[in-house]
């Protein structure tokens, strides 16, 4: 059956993973297919993501591909039955499709990593500054400025979730003041009780940091249960970049570890009131504002 509308990242996710396993087991197309009693250009379809996969075939191919990880067999499987359907549908045709992709990559993560270096992580920011970031891209635009916002504050009730959610910002997004001086001081306090949810962890990578950063860019890490079906998302102008091999999953899981190390320890407001640590620097930041 052919999928209506636009391809999602999660059906082009599938059928990637799909392609790499056959390849890996040296099998052509109409090899696989004839495994399933699929014709070639069907199995092409498949790995496109155009037309979904029965279950049963979708077995069948992981047996014959030598693949014997349950977990990752557990996750594909997930992945290839999911009809993409959530909160999210309600926006579509509301917010661009990249949009649409991430809050669904969010809902299937058990852990999400962000590093972030100039503005403040979506997930965590307040009304009013996500206003700030979207009122001159949307400004006479295809997209309304109010249902932008409201979805990014509906992207956040995942934190409520039992997920495990890891944020490193670099200090520099803590001290733009572009949504006004009232926005920001609303924003850091916002970041300060977020930091209070027992799945949430929040660390600030200083200007005063000594060793170099292992990335100058931000990124996102979306593991879904299965370290070898997370997803890498780059936020590039215009447009998110994902990447799902294993040599990006390896770098950037490296990557957000170095950064961890780097950055100040996580916020915790049971610790001494210390610039020397992410709790202490967002009250530093946070006092002049609050003149």
């Amino acid at each position: 059956m052919g999928y209506k509308g636009p391809i999602s990242q999660r059906q082009r996710r599938f059928g990637e993973e799909l392609q790499r396993l056959r390849t890996a087991a040296g099998l052509s197309a109409p090899e696989a297919g004839a495994l399933v009693g699929m014709k070639g250009p069907a199995v092409s379809h498949t790995e496109a993501g155009r037309i979904t996969l029965n279950p049963d075939r979708l077995e069948t191919w992981l047996d014959a591909y030598g693949c014997t990880d349950s977990a990752y067999r557990r996750g594909l499987a997930e992945m290839g039955q999911s009809n993409g359907k959530g909160w999210w549908s309600e926006y579509e045709g509301r917010v661009p499709d990249l949009s649409l992709d991430l809050a669904e990559l969010e809902t299937r993560a058990t852990r999400f990593d962000n590093f972030e270096t100039l503005y403040i992580p979506g997930l965590l920011q307040s009304p009013a500054y996500a206003e700030a970031i979207y009122k001159d891209a949307y400004r006479n635009g295809r997209w309304d400025l109010a249902t932008a916002i409201q979805f990014r504050m509906d992207r956040q009730q995942i934190l409520d979730s039992d997920r495990q959610f890891r944020f490193v910002v670099h200090e520099a997004a803590l001290r733009m003041q572009f949504p006004g001086l009232e926005a920001m001081r609303a924003q850091l306090a916002h970041i300060l009780s977020v930091a209070e949810r027992p799945n949430v962890t929040i660390q600030i990578l200083p200007f005063t940091a000594t060793k170099k950063p292992p990335s100058a860019g931000p990124f996102v890490v979306c593991n879904p249960g299965c370290t070898d079906l997370s997803t890498i998302v780059l936020d590039l102008p215009g447009r998110a970049e994902h990447d799902g091999t294993a040599e990006s999953i390896a770098a950037y899981g490296w990557k957000f570890q170095q950064l961890s190390e780097i950055a100040l320890p996580a916020v915790d407001a049971t610790s001494l009131s210390s610039s020397r640590n992410s709790w202490g620097l967002l009250q530093y930041l946070l006092y002049p504002l609050q003149a």
